[in-house]
């Protein structure tokens, strides 16, 4: 299995990957996908649920970039307006272009950021080339169309040999481990 295709780290969703989990990885920047990672494409603009993890971030220190592939800048800049945070647009992913602009304008280094996203032939790809760890989650909202779909299933080999974030409902750690 191709090594720039394997996630570091799979969750079920954003909400689990949490500042305490980033800041024991050392993380102080995380780009983030926007469609299918934070919300599904058809969410014009962000719930509470995604505001109050986004605060969390910052009150921990922890600068939160959405890194877009989208044709269109008027959905990521209405929604990272709406969030207070900044974006790198027309990123290029897979190509490492994006994350390396992203890294200079926050002044980190690809040592202290982490990519987090649904897709491992941009997102994950993109991540690995530009040298920065990679946290995966299932895709917000399921996989809509055929496309998609058959993507995303192509994407569960991949999925399994990175370390499965498991916590229980209440939010507690039960183990960590290849899925």
């Amino acid at each position: 299995m191709p090594a720039l295709l394997r996630p570091d780290w799979v969750f079920d969703d954003y909400t689990a990957v949490t500042p305490d989990f980033l800041r024991a990885q050392g993380i102080r920047l995380l780009l983030s996908d926007l469609d299918f990672t934070l919300a599904p494409k058809r969410v014009k603009d962000a719930d509470e649920r995604l505001r109050a993890w986004v605060e969390s971030l910052r009150a921990a220190g922890i600068t939160l970039v959405i890194l877009s592939n989208n044709r269109s800048s008027v959905r990521v800049e209405r929604y990272c307006k709406g969030l207070g945070i900044t974006y790198v647009g027309h990123a290029g992913k897979p190509h490492r272009g994006g994350y390396l602009r992203a890294m200079e304008q926050n002044g980190e280094t690809a040592a202290r950021t982490a990519m987090l996203g649904d897709k491992l032939l941009t997102d994950c790809l993109g991540a690995r080339l530009a040298g920065v760890r990679m946290l995966m989650v299932e895709p917000a909202g399921g996989a809509r169309g055929p496309w998609q779909k058959v993507l995303h299933a192509l994407q569960e080999p991949f999925k399994r040999v990175g370390a499965r974030d498991t916590r229980s409902k209440d939010g507690k750690k039960t183990k960590n481990g290849a899925r």
